[in-house]
């Protein structure tokens, strides 16, 4: 079985169809699906979802996009109110992006810098979103962590030295539908050399489908033609990278009992 490890199925494009999604994903062979929170202020929509789904969990966070906005909700307090809630399983998605800038990078900073310590507080990990941020990023998260941060770096398109440097300190690199497309030589040759214990898929639906559903609306079920290419990479089948990417998320995201993966 598939996890999704990384999707959005509180965002208005789901809202229609939300049941059928989330069927089209266990008939795709995905066993789980990972909501990820981006505003605080919008957790009891997210949450409201995991809580109606045996097969979905979710995440409490503010994406650097929303820093700034999200701001004064966002105190470690509230977030460690929040994290306690049944089926949260993990921070975030929290980080930097110098790319849009939409939140001033000092308010990103502390924003990041607060779901960490929360994350050590909490034994959660981390969902980190970083683009055009790889040395602000790897910095905070070394100056926070401590040596005791667990997490991933999501949707990875970065540079290979921002992989090395997140696998030294423990972390995960999950590969969404930028994986597939035909102009992601780079990546491709950055995903060959990530130990097959540190490797999670996800499609960061609604966005970002995978060839050959790349024009689409992104959804869970397309995880597996992600996760048939990364096997390709790795130089196995399809099978052994989806037993081998659902272990890597059950160690990863430890409060997730392993029943929870549902079997088609």
């Amino acid at each position: 079985m598939l996890v999704d490890s990384h999707c959005h199925l509180d965002f208005p494009d789901f809202a229609p169809e939300r049941d059928a999604v989330v069927q089209r994903a266990r008939d795709a062979g995905v066993g789980l699906m990972l909501t990820i929170c981006t505003h605080i202020s919008r957790f009891g929509q997210v949450h409201d979802i995991a809580m109606n789904y045996d097969d979905v969990y979710c995440t409490v966070g503010v994406h650097p996009h929303q820093a700034a906005e999200e701001f004064p909700l966002c105190s470690e307090a509230e977030l460690l109110r929040l994290a306690r809630q049944p089926k949260v399983v993990g921070i975030g998605e929290t980080g930097l992006d110098y790319f849009y800038d939409k939140s001033p990078r000092d308010v990103q900073q502390e924003s990041f810098r607060r779901h960490i310590r929360v994350c050590l507080e909490t034994d959660l990990p981390i969902i980190v979103h970083t683009r055009d941020a790889d040395e602000d990023t790897i910095r905070i998260l070394r100056e926070e962590g401590q040596g005791r941060l667990r997490g991933l770096l999501h949707c990875f398109s970065s540079s290979r030295q921002l992989a090395e440097q997140a696998l030294e300190i423990g972390f995960y690199i999950s590969l969404s539908g930028i994986l597939t497309f035909k102009k992601s030589e780079e990546l491709r040759d950055t995903a060959s050399m990530v130990p097959m214990d540190r490797l999670l898929v996800e499609t960061d639906a609604p966005y970002l489908a995978p060839v050959p559903m790349r024009g689409k609306r992104n959804e869970p079920a397309f995880v597996a033609h992600t996760a048939a290419t990364l096997a390709a990479v790795k130089g196995v089948d399809a099978a052994s990278m989806a037993t081998l990417s659902t272990a890597n998320f059950l160690r990863l995201f430890n409060t997730v009992p392993a029943s929870a993966v549902k079997a088609a």
